[in-house]
């Protein structure tokens, strides 16, 4: 999978997908993140990147001349996402289909935002990370390369971790223990030393079904409790909890 990124700050995000999972992602050959600083499309002595907005205001905005002439350079891999507000909001399903694919880019934006023009007739689309407000795409590009990166096939080593984690199910995660079984005076469940694997694989369901009510109820409106789930929660007595959370 090719990434570009295109930025003012380049090694900001390069030195970010460098390390961890994604560095090693891109030492082995899995993926290909590729930044692109927009200073270097500039055709002034002072590089510049940015002008006074039509119609006056506070703030500067990117001149389309060097974003333009760059992502025309690069030829990046489509959809060239613009990272900011106007965008559907990156979740697990947007970052699922986006390892899917063959490869896409991002655009940050920096001081009060991009020409307009550029957002119409150069870039595909835009994509958020939430409603708030940054200085800038680079943080915004780091949360989207570390949500997509981390499922492109082989990435992880061991795929069906990414199966059994937060949302990938429409739930938050089931409680993670490790050893000591025991510490200052707080245990690990029983059933999880118990070795019926059965048995553990029901009660992390019911698990994950519990924390999920109790922190994000709002996730059950799309995927109401049916019958197994209720089965399961009343084996660990869980069922009357999260009746009461979710009514």
């Amino acid at each position: 999978m090719r990434i570009d990124v295109f930025t003012i700050f380049p090694h900001l995000v390069s030195s970010f997908a460098s390390e961890s999972l994604l560095g090693k992602a891109q030492g082995n050959g899995l993926v290909d993140v590729r930044t692109h600083d927009l200073r270097e499309h500039t055709s002034d002595v002072h590089r510049t990147v940015d002008d006074a907005p039509f119609g006056g205001g506070a703030g500067m905005v990117l001149k389309p001349e060097p974003l333009v002439a760059a992502i025309e350079a690069a030829d990046p891999p489509r959809p060239l996402f613009l990272l900011g507000p106007g965008g559907d909001t990156l979740d697990q399903d947007m970052a699922r289909s986006l390892a899917a694919a063959g490869g896409f880019s991002l655009l940050c934006g920096r001081y009060e935002g991009v020409d307009q023009r550029v957002v119409d007739h150069w870039c595909d689309g835009e994509l958020s990370i939430g409603d708030y407000v940054l200085a800038g795409g680079e943080v915004a590009a780091m949360v989207v390369l570390e949500a997509v990166g981390r499922l492109v096939p082989g990435v992880m080593g061991n795929d069906t971790s990414a199966t059994e984690e937060s949302f990938s199910s429409g739930l938050l995660e089931y409680p993670q223990f490790t050893r000591p079984a025991e510490f200052r005076g707080h245990e690990v469940p029983d059933v999880l030393r118990s070795g019926d694997h059965g048995r553990v694989a029901r009660w992390r369901h019911a698990a994950a079904l519990a924390r999920t009510a109790r922190a994000r109820p709002d996730l059950f409106d799309r995927r109401p409790l049916d019958e197994r789930d209720r089965t399961i929660l009343g084996e660990f007595d869980l069922l009357a909890e999260v009746d009461r959370l979710l009514a």
